[in-house]
């Protein structure tokens, strides 16, 4: 591991689908058309990849780890992370957290991972034996807890350097979730609206991954038309639309909306502004 930083950041984008992927079980497509492999969309996920002139590796940082993480990490050819976020502890984003196991197993120590409080107990009651081994099992944990709080400088370091993150509060319905900015790039999937507490974490963005997950209204999500109002607010340079449920054709999002504000694609990567 490197404590110098990360001079060289890539964002991939995972996964940008909504909490039932596109298609969704039943081949149901939705108004999304099945020819634009675009609009193949595994659950939410992010993978920041970062590196510096002399490094002997990449630092890996994972945003999440729903049901389709074992495909995603498969596709991006990660064999292993430093460190895990998560937003929340809903299923879309956390149930794919035995896979870490495999991680672990390939680094030969414990994965760490970042969270809220109330993630934390979440997933400690859902998924305990990640954390502490059962009674008489011959299987050890895998997972490291760390609790992080929004304005929190979260460090992460690995052999192509250290990435500083600094998590912010968004409300998603009834409940908290975490955004992430890293340098000049922010990361809000599962959200719908902002605190006032968070709007820091807001400015002078480069690029911006935003929950847009319909054209209709949603308690817990941003719609397109929220999603261009909160753009139109804090001026990012850019702006990339995720969490996308099945009424968001691709090829449509691209006519729609102006060149500075495009649809996510699995696979998607942007040079992180720092």
């Amino acid at each position: 591991m490197s404590t110098q930083p990360a001079t060289r950041i890539t964002a991939r984008i995972l996964g940008c689908g909504s909490s039932g992927g596109v298609p969704r079980i039943g081949n149901i497509w939705g108004a999304c058309d099945p020819a634009n492999p675009k609009n193949r969309r595994r659950r939410c996920a992010l993978l920041l990849s970062g590196t510096y002139d002399g490094a002997v590796g990449v630092t890996r940082v994972l945003i999440d780890a729903g049901p389709d993480l074992r495909e995603q990490m498969l596709e991006a050819q990660v064999p292993q992370i430093d460190g895990v976020l998560f937003t929340h502890e809903h299923a879309d984003h956390t149930h794919g957290i035995d896979d870490l196991r495999v991680l672990a197993l390939n680094a030969k120590r414990r994965v760490d991972v970042y969270m809220s409080i109330a993630t934390e107990v979440r997933l400690r009651e859902a998924f305990g034996y990640c954390f502490t081994a059962p009674e008489d099992s011959p299987y050890p944990p895998i997972l490291s807890a760390h609790s992080i709080a929004p304005g929190d400088r979260v460090e992460i370091e690995g052999a192509g350097g250290s990435m500083a993150i600094y998590p912010f509060e968004q409300q998603h319905g009834p409940i908290t979730s975490l955004g992430f900015r890293i340098g000049r790039f922010a990361y809000s999937c599962d959200l719908s609206s902002i605190p006032s507490t968070s709007q820091w974490a807001l400015e002078g963005l480069d690029t911006w991954v935003l929950d847009a997950l319909r054209y209709t209204p949603h308690p817990s999500h941003l719609s397109l038309e929220e999603s261009l109002a909160l753009i139109e607010k804090h001026q990012p340079r850019r702006s990339i639309l995720t969490n996308l449920h099945v009424d968001m054709d691709y090829g449509t999002l691209v006519a729609e909306l102006p060149q500075n504000i495009v649809p996510a694609y699995d696979g998607m990567e942007v040079e992180v502004s720092l």
